[in-house]
């Protein structure tokens, strides 16, 4: 079974595309929220990802990830796969 991939965005939000495309290159399936103008919404994601209101924010197997650099960083240290591959525990 694949990992459990969230990430909540805004539409236009170039930071935003920039990670969806990383993931969608890597095959990877995630459940995308966009939160776009909803502050309710932001809220939530914020008390998820330790208080960062910046999008995106990325949850791998509800692991908090971070944004658009600290998952391009995972990738590039040969990280991301390996959490990737990972199950819902």
């Amino acid at each position: 079974m694949a990992a459990k991939v969230e990430i909540y965005t805004w539409r236009t939000c170039p930071f935003c595309i920039r990670a969806k495309h990383l993931l969608r290159n890597k095959s990877v399936e995630f459940t995308e929220y966009s939160i776009d103008g909803d502050e309710a919404a932001r809220a939530a994601m914020a008390f998820r990802a330790n208080g960062r209101r910046t999008v995106p924010q990325i949850f791998i197997n509800d692991r908090h990830i971070g944004g658009c650099d600290d998952i391009h960083a995972l990738d590039a240290e040969g990280k991301l796969d390996e959490l990737l591959k990972t199950t819902p525990a």
